[in-house]
């Protein structure tokens, strides 16, 4: 054994009574309530020492068993010095009652001694006092030398695996408390992943559609201030109430989308390039199912590329093309090039370094940058 072996308290689960099982807690106040019982009614039943005698050994039990309750508080507190010292009291109690004749409350006090010092202390400590509390067993038990060395053997034997029982409960009850402590980071840890989702969803939805509309009810009280027609001003004011009316689908399909009652992904493709001018889209490869994350990737990213071709590409063809690999989905945007849009000044949703941002988080890649005829966007998330 190493020196820590020798110095090492058990730890505090395995002297506490944290999950001993219920059955086993009865059985031992059973079992010390029987043997408190059977020391009262030996030094009442006693016949050698008359009333005062009786009740003077009766308080001796007495005081065992409340020094028996405080050695097993200060051992639980690892106090060396007090726990040796209350030890100390148990055996000084265990010879008066020897050198008074009450033999058999001392053998069973010399064998609690021995047996609960293995169990409790440190195994420096624990020997010595377990040698002395079974050896002083050894010198007044009057059975034969070979019944009385097995009887030592078993004593110490049955303190020692106590100990280990003990310790093995309280490495249990460690590891259960990690575990514990493991699951309840992960649920913070979830969920704080699910603030995060649910405040780039609104973000991506309504900083756009916010950004948008302020620039044309801006542009209509511009108009406004300088006198201009009728239809010009309402002309802004009806596109406004359009980004409005699309925000709000946009919001309505980002909480479908948290709630993960998705469409799919080709009829959202679909819907999104019918209402834009000049866009198509194809979808190549054997369809497989994506999580509710990449998907939603994918469907933000086309809606802020065409929104980019919008504002700075106005009049552009503009081709999607989604492909499912192996292990990836691929949708490339591409555009042929036009005149900056009416939205120039609205700012983007996200922007690239969003969508660039959002596929690094589920292990994928996005690219963006100008190509022969205008500017291509490719998005690549896992599968």
């Amino acid at each position: 054994m190493t020196e820590n072996a020798w110095t090492r308290w058990p730890s505090r689960e395995a002297l506490g009574r944290a999950g001993t099982p219920r059955p086993r807690r009865l059985l031992a106040w059973t079992i010390r309530l029987v043997v408190l019982a059977l020391l009262l009614w030996a030094a009442f039943t006693h016949k050698h020492v008359g009333v005062w005698g009786a009740l003077a050994a009766a308080a001796a039990v007495v005081l065992a068993a409340l020094v028996s309750w405080a050695f097993f508080r200060t051992t639980y507190a690892h106090r060396l010095a007090s726990s040796l010292a209350l030890l100390a009291v148990l055996l000084g109690i265990a010879v008066a009652a020897q050198a008074t004749g009450f033999q058999g409350p001392a053998l069973v006090i010399w064998c609690g001694c021995g047996i609960s010092a293995l169990e409790r202390l440190p195994l420096g400590a624990a020997l010595p006092v377990t040698s002395v509390a079974l050896a002083s067993y050894s010198a007044f038990n009057n059975d034969v030398w070979l019944t009385t060395a097995a009887t030592v053997a078993g004593m110490a034997l049955a303190g020692y695996v106590l100990r280990l029982d003990a310790e093995a409960r309280g490495s249990a009850q460690r590891l259960l408390a990690q575990e514990r402590a493991a699951r309840a980071a992960e649920a913070e840890s979830a969920a704080l992943a699910e603030r995060t989702r649910i405040a780039r969803e609104i973000h991506d939805v309504l900083a756009h559609s916010l950004s948008a509309q302020l620039v044309h009810l801006e542009a209509a009280r511009l108009l406004i201030e300088r006198g201009a027609e009728r239809e010009q001003i309402l002309e802004r004011v009806v596109a406004a109430r359009g980004m409005a009316r699309d925000g709000l689908a946009e919001t309505r399909q980002a909480l479908s989308a948290l709630r993960g009652d998705l469409t799919p992904l080709e009829d959202f493709l679909d819907q999104l390039v019918s209402a834009a001018d000049g866009a198509d889209v194809t979808v190549t490869g054997e369809r497989k199912p994506l999580s509710a994350e990449a998907s939603q990737a994918v469907r933000r990213v086309a809606q802020e590329a065409l929104t980019n071709v919008r504002k700075h590409a106005h009049g552009a063809q503009v081709h999607l093309r989604l492909d499912y690999g192996e292990h990836q989905v691929t949708l490339d945007v591409r555009d042929s090039g036009g005149r900056p849009g009416d939205l120039t000044a609205a700012g983007g949703g996200y922007g690239l370094l969003g969508m660039r941002e959002r596929a690094e988080l589920l292990g994928g890649s996005l690219d963006a940058g100008p190509c022969e005829e205008g500017f291509v966007v490719t998005l690549k998330v896992p599968v």
